[in-house]
């Protein structure tokens, strides 16, 4: 089961920092991802992580000004979102891919196992 929260509603130029806590099986390894979906769109990646977080993939739209990590202690991934742009408005959904593999990541929505509730992220111009 994945909880995302950390949404909400900021300025052009602000921060917001996603968090999504894993809860139930602890016997596997997943790696994460976070996505995104606006009003009329499909719902596309925005970044995903390994499992150690050796390996990270980011859409060309978010480089450079996102920056996702993950705490395996705490079964917590984060997405740090610096920047933000009106364009990044959308509903941010975590997802959990069951794999040992490092790398390639999955990029794809249908790669992913178990998905999160969604959190808003509005950004005002």
């Amino acid at each position: 089961q994945l909880q995302a929260c950390g949404g909400g509603l900021v300025q052009a130029g602000g921060s917001l920092r996603l968090s999504c806590a894993a809860s139930g099986r602890t016997d596997t390894s997943y790696s994460m991802g976070w996505f995104r979906q606006a009003p009329g769109k499909e719902r596309a990646i925005v970044a995903a992580i390994s499992w150690t977080g050796s390996s990270t993939y980011y859409a060309d739209s978010v480089k450079g000004r996102f920056t996702i990590s993950r705490d395996n202690a705490k079964s917590t991934v984060y997405l740090q979102m610096n920047t933000l742009k009106p364009e990044d408005t959308a509903v941010y959904y975590c997802a959990a891919r069951e794999t040992y593999s490092e790398w390639p990541l999955a990029k794809n929505t249908l790669e992913y196992d178990y998905w999160g509730q969604g959190t808003q992220v509005t950004v005002s111009s």
